[in-house]
C-alpha cells in the first residue's frame, strides 16, 4: 500500500494543470500567411503534424511525476511494532531424574515427563507473543536457562537444551523459585509471574520452598505451581547388565501440600497434570488467568518511493526536450 508524506500537494496536481492549459490557450502561436487557403487545401497533414501534441503531453505528464515525488510517496515495510509492558513470565522446570518416568503419552507413544514439559511449554511460548519469558531449570541447583527475553525463536532454541542428566539429581524447589525470582527483581513489569513445574519433593539445597514464596510475594511475584506425574507406580526406564533399557514399576512422591502452600502465599494456583491433555490445559488456563490489558505503542518503517517518480519525470523531461529539436522541431 502506497502512502503520502504530505498528501495536500496532490490537491495541487488540477490547479497546475488548469493554470499551464490557460496560459497555453492565451499564447499566441506562429504562423505563415498565404495569400489564397487554396495553395495548401490540398496537402494533408503528416503524422508529425499529427503528433505535434505529443512534446506538450510528456511535459504535463513529467509535472505530475515531479508533483507526486514531492507528496513523499512511501510504501510500509513494517507494521506497527509493540512495545508493551504486559506481563514477564519465568518458566520453571524441574529436569530431576524422576522426571525420566514414562507415563505420559504423546501421538500414541510413551514418553517421559520432561519430553511432554517441553511440548507443552513450547505451545504456551507460542501463544505469549507480546511477553518477555524466561527460563529456569533445577534439580540439586538451579539453573538459569534464558534470562527475560522477546526473541521466543532463541527462547525455544534454549527450551531443547534442557535434558536429563545435565544437573547434579535431587529437587532443590526452594533454590528454583529464589533464582526464578532474581531474574524478575528488577522487572518493572505490571504483572511477575513464575509457572513452576515438578513432580518431587523438596530435598535439595538450602532454602525452604515456603521462604522461598515469602521473598516471592515481597517482590510482587505470583506463583502458579503444577505437579506433573500419575498417582501410583510408574513406568520407569533402567539399564539391566547387558545394557539394555528396561522398565520397573516405581513409585514417585509428590509434595502437593508444599506446592498448594507455595501458591497459597503468592497468590497463584495449584494444578496437578496426570496426563498429557490436562497438562495442555493447565498451561492454557495459566495463560487465560495471566492477561490483562496492555498499552500498544507502534511506529512504523517506511520505504521512500519518491525517488521512483522524480527519476521517471526526468527521464520523460529529457525525452519531451529531445523529440522537441529533433522530430518536432518548430521554424519559428
Amino acid at each position: 500500500m502506497m502512502l503520502f508524506k504530505d498528501p495536500w500537494i496532490l490537491v495541487l496536481i488540477p490547479l497546475v494543470l488548469t493554470l499551464i492549459l490557460f496560459l497555453r490557450k492565451r499564447q499566441k502561436s506562429t504562423s505563415f500567411r498565404f495569400s489564397s487557403a487554396q495553395i495548401v487545401s490540398s496537402l494533408k497533414p503528416t503524422w508529425r503534424v499529427r503528433s505535434r501534441s505529443i512534446p506538450y503531453g510528456m511535459r504535463l505528464f513529467a509535472i505530475v511525476l515531479f508533483l507526486i515525488a514531492l507528496a513523499g510517496p512511501r510504501s510500509v515495510l513494517e507494521e506497527s511494532i509493540h512495545k508493551t509492558e504486559g506481563i514477564d513470565i519465568v518458566l520453571t522446570i524441574d529436569s530431576s531424574g524422576s522426571m525420566a518416568a514414562e507415563d505420559f503419552v504423546l501421538n500414541g507413544r510413551r514418553v517421559n515427563r520432561l519430553d511432554i514439559v517441553k511440548e507443552v511449554v513450547r505451545g504456551f511460548i507460542d501463544e505469549r507473543k507480546n511477553d518477555r519469558l524466561g527460563l529456569v531449570t533445577f534439580a540439586s541447583l538451579a539453573y538459569t536457562v534464558s534470562p527475560l527475553t522477546t526473541d521466543h525463536s532463541w527462547l525455544l532454541a534454549n527450551l531443547e537444551r534442557i535434558n536429563l542428566g545435565l544437573i547434579e539429581d535431587g529437587t532443590a524447589i526452594g533454590s528454583a523459585i529464589s533464582s526464578s525470582v532474581a531474574r524478575l527483581e528488577n522487572s518493572e513489569a505490571k504483572s511477575k509471574v513464575v509457572i513452576l513445574l515438578t513432580d518431587g519433593v523438596n530435598n535439595a539445597g538450602k532454602i525452604a520452598p515456603a521462604e522461598a514464596a515469602r521473598v516471592a510475594k515481597a517482590f510482587g511475584v505470583k506463583i502458579y505451581t503444577i505437579g506433573a506425574g500419575t498417582k501410583g507406580p510408574v513406568p520407569f526406564p533402567a539399564v539391566d547388565p547387558w545394557g539394555r533399557t528396561v522398565y520397573q514399576q516405581a513409585v514417585i512422591d509428590l509434595d502437593e501440600k508444599s506446592l498448594r502452600e507455595i501458591a497459597d502465599i503468592t497468590g497463584g494456583k495449584y494444578f496437578r497434570a496426570t496426563d498429557t491433555e490436562s497438562l495442555r490445559e493447565i498451561y492454557q488456563e495459566i495463560d487465560a488467568l495471566e492477561k490483562i490489558k496492555i498499552e500498544e505503542f507502534g511506529y512504523k518503517e517506511y520505504k521512500e518511493l519518491f525517488g521512483y517518480f522524480l527519476i521517471a519525470a526526468l527521464m520523460i523531461l529529457c525525452c519531451e526536450m529531445v523529440l522537441t529539436h529533433t522530430v518536432f522541431l518548430k521554424v519559428p
